[in-house]
């Protein structure tokens, strides 16, 4: 009796072990994801919900630990049920963190789903708790019980996409897609994804290159290759190609071999640029502290005041030399027999100072009275303007806006022409947007919009697309009349113009009150004409247009008709997946707000192509497809 005693004493306490270290594997997770702090920003928010969400489970384990016994039998399994959804939670928030931006921003719509699953996960394991088995207080209670709420709440909660950045990436990677404000969208992506810094492309690097490595030869390649052309993008919008030695960075390139023979020899890392990647010659402080290669650090500070590795803004841009560091380097290098590379006699200042002299001249130029010399200024500055960056940064210090400006009111066309391109270009880099506007610019482009050339229409349309990107100037835009044109160019212009007019007008239509201008303007119907024209390529542009103004009772009204129901239908059965997607959001906002279109709808035959695409469809099209069938559902029960 006493050996049997024993036994169950030892069962009982070995229990106890497995329950105790059950809980704190679990209190484990929830602290070591609490510890993240990267998380990438189009996820960021969903990510610090979900954090916030498993924190409210320490209560339960802290108090199951204090009662220090074993958990029944059925509780345990809950128990491991909910470890399994808290390893899974953990799984997708470290890749949330530490995985490659891009692909997380391109797969958006999937990593919602893999979100929401997580939620099902959770809610399902917490369903099977029992309180009165574990013998939990009423307040550790209701804390699982608001956990609860808040998991079905994010389960049934709407659509968050962000739409502007779906817009943004879509026509990154349209292959028929080549215009001038691609640019402004590129430069704009890269700083919403926090990827314009050389230490942030850095870590991008290494996390596309294990995604290629995960991937492998075979799977998914087309976004594969989509992910790798868009950093090496955003590497040379962010000036680093010149710098790096070529945008290679996934290349067997001539610079990355010199770089892996460094490694090879074993060159401390502190005696590297974290620029150039190469060993410094001319090592020098800046106001954060950090060392870089005097040559590096300053053509970087030509066009930023920020620090390249820390992001800090600097409090000042003197440059101390790093002595220690050098005679370090020098002394590594006399015992290694390694011989630094020799440097460049002519500087960067003598360049950048003849660059300034011309640029000097060409503004004063612009201000000519001799028709030539005025049209050979303008059109120089354009093409400089264009070329990178740095020179647009440089243009706006010198004050070319203020006459550029003017030029916009020429009689000439070809100035007109010339000065909204310019204007264009420089509105790529964000701080000119406000310049540029502050200068009375939005009301001369909208002239240009209305009375130049095609080529000047077409870029005063991009030109507003990238002033837009403020919210202000949207305010602005709409306000000063500057819709009706753009719906002009987009019934009438060519490919391009109506391209350009269209993504102007998507970015202005997130404004509330643009949408009605919009509406007014008469935008729908070169919209329907543009779904009926599959040729032009842009029913994804029109389609996602249209969601917008399909949430207005003017939208409504004008995208009611049988003939619009029809083609969006016929999207649905046989669209590319990106067109069913969005002519479903299109059919479920008109439904929502006039449930006889959900009927008119069904008059197509439409149903099972919904229960289809809800199963087969991408992510967003899958929960559009089974919020309209929810909705038909309501209307047939009605009826």
């Amino acid at each position: 009796m006493a050996v049997e005693n024993a036994k169950m004493e030892i069962l009982r306490s070995n229990e106890g072990d497995e329950s105790n270290d059950l809980v704190a594997e679990m209190i484990e997770i929830i602290e070591t994801v609490g510890s993240y702090m990267g998380f990438r920003r189009t996820q960021r928010k969903e990510c610090l919900k979900l954090v916030r969400r498993l924190k409210l489970l320490i209560p339960l384990f802290e108090e199951i630990k204090e009662m220090n016994q074993s958990i029944p039998t059925r509780a345990f399994q809950s128990f491991v049920t909910l470890k399994k959804a808290l390893l899974s939670a953990k799984k997708l928030l470290k890749h949330c963190n530490f995985g490659s931006k891009i692909f997380l921003a391109l797969e958006s719509d999937a990593m919602l789903s893999r979100f929401l699953n997580v939620y099902d996960k959770l809610n399902e394991a917490l369903d099977g708790l029992k309180y009165q088995e574990l013998g939990i207080s009423e307040e550790v209670q209701e804390q699982i019980e608001l956990l609860r709420k808040q998991l079905q709440g994010a389960k049934r909660r709407t659509d968050t996409l962000d739409i502007e950045l779906a817009m943004d990436m879509m026509v990154i990677f349209s292959k028929n897609d080549e215009r001038n404000a691609d640019i402004a969208i590129l430069e704009r992506l890269a700083k919403r994804l926090d990827l314009y810094s050389i230490g942030d492309l850095e870590i991008e690097t290494v996390a596309v290159k294990k995604l290629v490595k995960e991937r492998g030869p075979t799977k998914h390649v087309e976004s594969t290759e989509q992910i790798v052309d868009l950093l090496k993008k955003f590497k040379k919008v962010a000036g680093f190609d010149d710098i790096n030695g070529g945008n290679k960075a996934f290349d067997d390139s001539s610079s990355l071999r010199c770089f892996d023979r460094c490694r090879t020899m074993l060159i401390p890392h502190e005696f590297l640029c974290p620029i150039s990647l190469e060993i410094m010659t001319d090592p020098v402080i800046i106001a954060t502290g950090q060392t870089y290669e005097r040559e590096s650090i300053q053509k970087w500070l030509n066009t930023h005041r920020t620090c390249p590795k820390t992001g800090e803004i600097l409090t000042h841009l003197a440059l101390a030399p790093n002595f220690a560091l050098r005679n370090l380097i020098l002394q590594w290098c006399e015992k290694n027999n390694f011989e630094l590379p020799k440097k460049e006699s002519f500087s960067i200042s003598e360049n950048q100072n003849a660059f300034m002299d011309e640029l000097s001249s060409l503004i004063q130029n612009l201000s000519s009275s001799q028709l030539a010399t005025q049209t050979q200024a303008v059109e120089k500055i354009r093409m400089l303007s264009k070329e990178n960056p740095e020179n647009r940064i440089l243009i706006a210090n010198s004050g070319a806006i203020p006459p550029l400006v003017k030029l916009l009111y020429s009689r000439n066309h070809k100035v007109k022409e010339h000065s909204v391109t310019s204007l264009l270009n420089l509105s790529l880099d964000e701080s000119n947007k406000r310049l540029i506007a502050r200068e009375g610019a939005i009301p001369a482009v909208i002239e240009v919009l209305q009375n130049g050339t095609d080529e000047a229409r077409e870029n005063s349309a991009a030109t507003l697309f990238s002033l837009s990107m403020l919210n202000e100037n949207k305010v602005m835009i709409g306000s000063l009349k500057g819709i009706p044109p753009l719906v002009k160019l987009l019934q009438n212009g060519s490919i391009r113009g109506k391209k350009d007019a269209a993504t102007a007008l998507f970015n202005l239509s997130l404004n509330q009150s643009n949408k009605t201008r919009a509406i007014k303007a008469g935008i729908i119907e070169p919209l329907v004409r543009i779904l009926n024209e599959k040729s032009l390529g842009m029913v994804d542009e029109a389609l996602s247009i249209l969601s917008l103004l399909a949430k207005q009772p003017e939208g409504v009204t004008g995208l009611g008709q049988l003939p619009v129901i029809k083609t969006l239908v016929g999207f649905v059965k046989d669209g590319t997946p990106k067109n069913k997607e969005c002519a479903t959001a299109v059919l479920l906002e008109l439904g929502m707000n006039k449930s006889c279109l959900i009927l008119a709808a069904l008059q197509y035959d439409v149903y099972d192509d919904l229960v289809e695409l809800s199963k087969s469809g991408t992510s967003r099209a899958q929960r559009k497809a089974n919020a309209l069938l929810q909705q038909i559902s309501k209307c047939e029960h009605i009826m």
